[in-house]
């Protein structure tokens, strides 16, 4: 089979019917370039904070409202045209919506509800923008804006989504655009230089914000009179409250303005909890709370108050972020310094509390764009407190490493035949800086974190999260680390190199590991080679939102694994439920087409209905099929139990 002719696609064209879940697993992955669609062919007229928001509320609101029955089987596209039909619903939907928004609403037909401000997301008394960029970026905004939305449209799925102009015609009719208008979109793009990279820039990034205020004066004027009115409610709640024992005096909570010494004790710096260093040697527990306090900046009392400050109230110029499921309040009690010292022109600080590591980072001169990162951590064990990202620049990562970790080195996940090579570290834990994967635009190397200490080496991948996750390969009841020399270890790096660049559909997820479990063999018809079957899973830190992902692996070395069946909180390739199926269309040389599918060892008996009818004996089915057929995909259980695909 041709490595063009295999895609992660799910079978049938964009226009065939879209199970809700599968778009909601587009849209989540794909959030961000969704978004800077949405803001780029949105009208300029709008305002810089309008468009933020108004692109923002298209990508949340572009899901179908009807959920398909049955499980799909996924099928093929061509390499160069791979959406799946998921990502291609979604982001029709949002062309679409930001094709009206920018209509005139005197004209004749009635308004929709994209022509006016959403009601969601909404962000008081502040000015949302993006990022600027420089003056290429500024002159091709302007001259993007002296287009019409098709023609916006036109250049940025050429620039962004790479799509010829066929494929744009027919993505602009299916968004409601006449075919005669999308032809002189065509023409009108033309006329702006091709520079395509520039779509990449900050500028046009409505996902990495600044804020500024509003017209002072105005608001001003506004809030006395808001004032006002709060002062009256605020009498007439008060004479309500007395009498009783909810808001009156019985009530069991202090007035708001009242002092909290638990609160208070938990800013304050010198009441800090430091780990000597040495204590993890003779402690029971290996995790966070036995890293000892470490950093040239460790007694700088003022940074340190000023870290513990933002954490408990954060303002609006402090860039924030948080894993998924991680509470942002402030400390829980008094928490424990971890670092605190100057890198790559900042100053950070490092703390724990128990549930969360909070990473806190300041310019070297002075406080604006201060940074505040929180990120889940109970539970950790001796791996997964192995190593938190301290410092991250555009391209690069460093790591504060555990005190028992002995060794680091590198190793590039796509290269699984290349050794390792050492990554230096200074006195404190600090690595030297790596290339990261988490910000790269494409996937021409994985380099991961090797750690090795007293128990053995270990892969961490960043994910774009303070706490690396770990990597292994094997069944769901014994996952292995694949960092292993022997035949076993290096088929867990084969099958890492395959499918390291689909990491990307769990980044910024919160994981805390990601295992690759190959569960089936399968010999392809025709005779060309025996294929792979792969899950990959992937556990939170906050338990739920695990995903799971299905691979098809042809026999083509470099070829990336193609994903053809998604889940989310599904047990399925997990400790609770170890077993999985998945299908996929798929193209021989010949130019015939087969629904291949392949179970885990608990399934007896395939079977393939709908388009495409077809039984087959034990965990492996090849039938022939036609070009862009649908088939629903089932199996039996030793115990008899019939259960459906992945999906």
């Amino acid at each position: 089979m041709s490595t063009q002719e295999l895609d992660a696609s799910p079978l049938g064209s964009p226009l065939d019917p879209v199970d809700v879940e599968q778009a909601e697993a587009a849209l989540v992955e794909h959030y961000q370039r969704l978004v800077r669609i949405a803001y780029l062919v949105l009208p300029p007229s709008l305002g810089r904070n309008r468009r933020v928001v108004t692109g923002h509320a298209l990508v949340q609101g572009a899901l179908p409202r009807r959920r398909t029955s049955g499980g799909r089987v996924p099928g093929a596209r061509r390499a160069e045209d791979a959406v799946d039909p998921g990502y291609a619903y979604v982001r029709g939907e949002v062309l679409r919506q930001a094709l009206i928004a920018g209509l005139p609403l005197w004209r004749r037909a009635l308004p929709r509800r994209a022509q006016f401000p959403p009601l969601l997301p909404q962000v008081w008394g502040l000015r949302l923008f993006p990022r600027s960029g420089g003056a290429d970026e500024l002159a091709l905004d302007q001259r993007l804006s002296a287009l019409s939305g098709p023609a916006r449209a036109v250049y940025v799925l050429r620039g962004l989504e790479r799509q010829g102009d066929a494929e744009v015609l027919r993505v602009l009719g299916a968004a409601g655009v006449a075919r005669e208008d999308a032809r002189a979109a065509l023409a009108d793009a033309d006329e702006v230089p091709a520079l395509y990279a520039l779509l990449d820039s900050p500028e046009f990034d409505p996902c990495s914000l600044q804020a500024r205020p509003p017209d002072l004066m105005r608001r001003r004027q506004h809030g006395r009179a808001a004032l006002a009115a709060l002062a009256a409610a605020l009498v007439c709640g008060t004479l309500l409250g007395l009498p009783g024992d909810g808001w009156g005096r019985g009530g069991a909570a202090a007035p708001s303005y009242a002092r909290n010494p638990a609160a208070e004790a938990a800013l304050d710096p010198a009441k800090l909890r430091r780990v000597p260093a040495g204590y993890w040697q003779s402690s029971t527990r290996t995790d966070f709370s036995v890293w000892p306090v470490r950093g040239a900046l460790a007694d700088d009392r003022a940074l340190l108050r000023r870290a513990l400050a933002v954490w408990a109230r954060p303002g609006p110029s402090v860039r924030s972020s948080a894993t998924p499921g991680t509470p942002v309040g402030p400390p829980m009690g008094s928490p424990q310094l971890l670092y605190a010292g100057e890198v790559d022109g900042s100053r950070i600080v490092l703390l724990h509390d128990g549930l969360r590591a909070v990473r806190y980072a300041e310019p070297r001169a002075g406080t604006a764009g201060a940074a505040l990162d929180f990120a889940r951590t109970d539970g950790a064990d001796a791996v997964g407190s192995a190593a938190l990202v301290l410092s991250r620049t555009t391209a690069n990562v460093r790591y504060l490493t555990a005190p028992w970790v002995r060794e680091t080195a590198v190793r590039d996940l796509l290269a699984p035949a290349k050794e390792p090579w050492r990554l230096g570290r200074d006195a404190d834990g600090v690595t030297e800086p790596l290339l990261s994967p988490a910000q790269a635009q494409g996937c021409t190397a994985w380099n991961t974190l090797q750690v090795r200490d007293a128990t053995g080496v270990r892969l961490l991948a960043d994910l774009g999260e303070l706490a690396p996750a770990r990597l292994t390969s094997g069944p769901p009841s014994a996952p292995k680390d694949v960092t292993g020399k022997d035949a076993s270890g290096g088929s867990a790096r084969e099958l890492w190199a395959r499918a390291a660049c689909r990491l990307t559909a769990v980044r910024s997820h919160g994981v805390r590991s990601v295992n690759a479990w190959a569960f089936a063999q399968q010999r392809l018809p025709e005779g060309e080679g025996r294929a792979a079957w792969v899950c990959a899973r992937a556990e939170t830190w906050r338990g739920s939102g695990s995903r799971v992902l299905a691979q098809f692996q042809v026999p083509a070395p470099g070829v990336a694994a193609a994903v053809v069946a998604r889940a989310e909180e599904s047990p399925a390739c997990g400790v609770r439920e170890p077993r999985v199926l998945a299908g996929v269309l798929w193209q021989a040389k010949s130019g015939h087409w087969y629904v291949l599918a392949a179970g885990s060892g608990e399934f007896t008996s395939l079977r393939t209905t709908g388009g495409v009818k077809g039984e087959a004996e034990g965990r492996l089915l090849a039938v022939r099929a036609k070009a862009g057929a649908r088939a629903d995909l089932d199996g039996t259980l030793r115990n008899g139990t019939r259960v459906g695909a992945l999906r």
